[in-house]
């Protein structure tokens, strides 16, 4: 079994990661509603940076006010969200982890009644009542991707991911349903290049040393596998990103398409080229046995979402008994607020995690 999980790991830019544990960015709406810093969303980052997170990445957060997708959303589309994005990368780095915002646009998911218009997608979507992007409006899009990775930096983080996962505006260009006419649309090359372009910006804007990574869906969402393996492939050897982060669902699945049964989601992705590019994997990683098992599988590092959740300081739980396993779940509520929630993240978890929390 492998012994890596708590070796440092080198990026192709910036500094390196203490061990092979990255927290997982996880909804938690317990911002404040204009998107700055909230004194629970600080807690309860700076905790699992304390807990031994070699990086720790924030909650999906919105580079647009018209993608918010949540409410209590963390911002970074404004400079009225510097103070507290300094606060928090302050905070996590005095802890000894790299920090990073994901930067998120929810696109057809945001909510009319949070954003107070029409939701913006790459096509008019009846279902949702979303409206078209034109192209200037996804050139604008794409700056201010740019200009929240800018943003960061000045705030103090290590680095961004971007959120291309989950159907989410860059998954939502990436689906095979987006069929618009210019150069974002149509073929897999044009539905690619809002990513592209977005990570050509940012790594030519910002700093040597500034971090670049992505979280990417291998399914769902009108993903298919092997555009997904294409992709992943390309962002992996083409020298820009530091880390690809495969969001798996469950590490060790097999894919939803027939024709690519009998391996793993985790294998589609280990076996490609990676250059220098490091790659994650996140999915119901809740012990230090699946640790180890996704690094003997070829991946370089673990994304924890619920195992960090449920425990603040997994990573040293990890390194003080390699059999550790998650507490058995429903937790109280008073558990998880000891573990650095606040009662509006604890309510999420019981509402949207059946099984999860206990009714009290």
């Amino acid at each position: 079994m492998s012994n890596k999980l708590f070796e440092p790991i080198n990026f192709a830019h910036g500094k390196p990661m203490r061990n092979r544990f990255m927290l997982a960015p996880l909804t938690n709406m317990q911002s404040n509603e204009d998107g700055t810093l909230s004194d629970d969303e600080y807690r309860w980052l700076t905790m699992r940076a304390q807990g031994g997170f070699g990086l720790t990445i924030t909650c999906a957060s919105h580079v647009q006010a018209a993608g918010k997708g949540f409410s209590g959303q963390l911002g970074i589309w404004s400079d009225k969200h510097l103070p507290g994005l300094e606060r928090l990368a302050k905070g996590i780095n005095t802890a000894g982890s790299l920090s990073a915002v994901q930067l998120h646009h929810a696109g057809r998911r945001s909510p009319r009644e949070l954003i107070g218009e029409a939701p913006h997608a790459p096509w008019n979507d009846e279902e949702t009542g979303a409206r078209v992007l034109s192209t200037a409006e996804v050139e604008q899009l794409i700056e201010d991707f740019i200009l929240a990775a800018l943003r960061a930096e000045r705030a103090g983080f290590n680095g961004v991911e971007l959120h291309g996962a989950h159907g989410y505006i860059l998954g939502q260009f990436l689906d095979a349903e987006n069929n618009r006419e210019d150069r974002y649309g149509g073929s897999f090359e044009n539905r690619s290049r809002v990513i592209i372009e977005i990570i050509d910006g940012i790594r030519r804007r910002t700093n040597a040393g500034f971090q670049l990574g992505i979280r990417l869906s291998p399914e769902r969402f009108g993903i298919v596998l092997e555009e997904a393996r294409t992709l992943a492939q390309q962002l992996m050897t083409d020298g820009k990103l530091d880390y690809l982060d495969m969001s798996l669902w469950d590490v060790f699945k097999e894919p939803n398409e027939e024709a690519y049964s009998g391996k793993t989601l985790l294998d589609y992705f280990t076996d490609l080229e990676r250059g220098n590019t490091r790659l994650g994997v996140a999915g119901k990683i809740m012990d230090a046995a699946t640790a180890r098992q996704c690094l003997d599988g070829g991946a370089d590092f673990v994304l924890i979402g619920r195992g960090g959740v449920l425990h603040h300081d997994f990573p040293q739980r990890v390194k003080a008994d390699p059999q550790f396993e998650s507490i058995e779940r429903p937790v109280t509520r008073a558990y998880l607020k000891e573990q650095g929630l606040g009662h509006v993240f604890v309510d999420y978890m019981a509402g949207n995690w059946k099984g999860f929390v206990a009714d009290e």
